[in-house]
């Protein structure tokens, strides 16, 4: 019993060390904790079900839950400070080496055949995901999420506040000479490579210049984990998003993150990963069911 309550046991341990209130809500009916909103969003993503399905599911199977709009009224209210803390929490407060970059999530469109016959516009831009990963344990550290288009460092500073770290690795997106000063402010060693924009004019000796004289290759290449941690969690909870407000969109991509953090040790805790090419996805919601929610 101790092994099937072990992800219950992470997540109620989670929300205590949060200081999380034993329901989210003052005046509502205190019929389900918040811890138990928590494990049936984490489910729901780990097996990519919508609100509906998963409530569905449980109910045939003859588990009291949640409704479908309680379930969605959680989601929507959950801060994003507490987001942001429990993603610390399960990923560590120290880490050696932090990389940082942004991606896109696609939202559901209506099919094109259907724009077409209308002449309608062309679908809303993408969701962007700005995060941070711990290229040693491979958890997801903080992350920002827009649903306009910016560039991507105008995401670190929030990305970056709480974080301690030693070494720090981006792209040629994140070239600035600011982020560099800010990096030596925090003792903070900063591998990024330098945007070549031709002759330079001048040749003062700025933070950036600075930065190419201990400047690795190796270090940097530590940067590719973060692309192979975006792949990984758009193919294990798929790369769009079925929400349409900025809520429940910011709701939908943190549980995913935080899935990734306590569910990937719990695949390493068995041994082997899933195999998704011969699993269902009611198998994947019967099995989770009875590790994570059974007492």
């Amino acid at each position: 019993m101790d092994k099937q309550n072990k992800l219950v046991k992470k997540v109620k341990r989670l929300l205590k060390r949060l200081h999380c209130p034993r329901w989210l809500h003052h005046f509502g009916p205190k019929t389900y904790e918040f811890w138990q909103h928590l494990v049936v969003l984490l489910i729901r993503h780990y097996c990519k079900l919508s609100y509906r399905r998963i409530v569905q599911l449980l109910d045939l199977l003859g588990i009291k839950c949640a409704s479908k709009s309680a379930l969605q009224y959680t989601a929507q209210h959950i801060p994003k400070w507490l987001w942001d803390r429990a993603l610390q929490e399960t990923a560590g407060m120290k880490h050696h080496v932090i990389a940082i970059d942004s991606t896109g999530f696609s939202r559901t469109h209506p099919s094109y055949y259907y724009l077409r016959r209308i002449d309608g516009k062309m679908p809303q831009v993408p969701v962007k995901l700005s995060a941070t990963l711990d290229t040693r344990t491979k958890k997801w550290c903080t992350a920002n999420i827009r649903v306009l288009p910016a560039h991507d460092i105008k995401d670190v500073q929030a990305t970056l506040k709480n974080l301690h770290m030693n070494i720090f690795v981006a792209d040629k997106a994140y070239d600035a000479n600011w982020l560099h000063m800010l990096c030596n402010e925090r003792n903070i060693e900063a591998h990024i490579p330098l945007r070549r924009y031709g002759t330079s004019r001048n040749k003062r000796w700025t933070a950036r210049r600075k930065s190419t004289l201990h400047f690795r290759k190796r270090t940097y290449n530590r940067r590719v984990l973060i692309e192979a941690g975006f792949s990984s969690m758009k193919r294990k909870f798929g790369a769009s998003v079925s929400s349409k407000r900025i809520k429940t969109i910011r709701a939908e991509l943190y549980g995913r993150l935080l899935a990734h953090n306590l569910f990937g040790s719990f695949q390493r805790d068995l041994g082997q990963s899933l195999d998704f090419k011969y699993c269902s996805f009611p198998r994947i919601a019967i099995f989770s069911y009875l590790l994570f929610i059974q007492k």
